[in-house]
């Protein structure tokens, strides 16, 4: 009832005053995003609940090797998910899969989640985020913005592990470190970037080592939105 009570006496307020064109403003209390939806926003997570289909090729190339791909179509509404390569061609269900799927789901979500990092940010909710810093990232040398986010030590196909994620005060994720099992030293660290939008998602398609000899990207994206 005090709900009410303040909303009628609102409206009294608004109505009363309708003869001298003055209004009362109304304040609503705006929830604060935190850090990692803005950086979800900033790679257009707002699109997200509209994509029924994700196209996408995984690939790591060495020097002048053009790796082996991995192609992959997920359709996240109902989360059937295609794996196509060389030599095999996959379907299941996430939701229905059996043992013989594990290894091709453990390969899903490793890829998907190297082309989705920053939804998985808000995606993970078990996962521990620390306060952000201000740092030197570790290839650019660049000042960015740091956070870590460490992952459970049980459940999932990788627990434990931890990636320090830096990206630019435009909330862009530019470089990170994969570290295994949270170890202190990094397991991989690489860049992001050449940045593409598909349908409003912001996808890094490269991400380079220091060296600039190795290159896991993408190709062949599509982001298919709800018509």
């Amino acid at each position: 009832m005090k709900a009410l009570y303040i909303s009628l006496i609102g409206l009294f307020l608004v109505v009363s005053c309708k003869s001298d064109k003055t209004e009362t403003p109304v304040s609503e209390n705006v929830k604060e995003l935190t850090i990692t939806e803005k950086i979800a926003n900033a790679h257009g997570f707002e699109n997200w609940k509209n994509v029924s289909e994700v196209k996408f090729t995984f690939q790591v190339d060495r020097d002048t090797i053009k790796g082996k791909g991995r192609s992959w179509t997920w359709f996240p509404k109902n989360d059937k998910v295609k794996m196509t390569t060389s030599e095999t061609n996959i379907k299941y269900r996430r939701s229905q899969m059996d043992s013989t799927h594990v290894n091709t789901d453990q390969k899903f979500i490793n890829d998907k989640y190297w082309l989705l990092v920053p939804f998985q940010l808000v995606w993970d909710s078990s996962a521990k985020v620390s306060e952000p810093t201000f740092t030197v990232a570790p290839i650019s040398k660049k000042q960015l913005n740091m956070l870590t986010i460490t992952y459970p030590n049980e459940g999932g196909y990788t627990p434990g592990d931890a990636y320090d994620i830096y990206y630019d005060n435009d909330f862009m994720i530019r470089e990170w470190v994969f570290r295994k099992g949270n170890s202190k030293e990094p397991s991989l660290t690489t860049t992001f970037e050449n940045y593409k939008v598909y349908n409003g998602i912001k996808i890094a398609t490269d991400h380079k080592m220091a060296d600039g000899n190795w290159n896991l990207n993408f190709t062949d994206v599509s982001i298919t939105l709800v018509n």
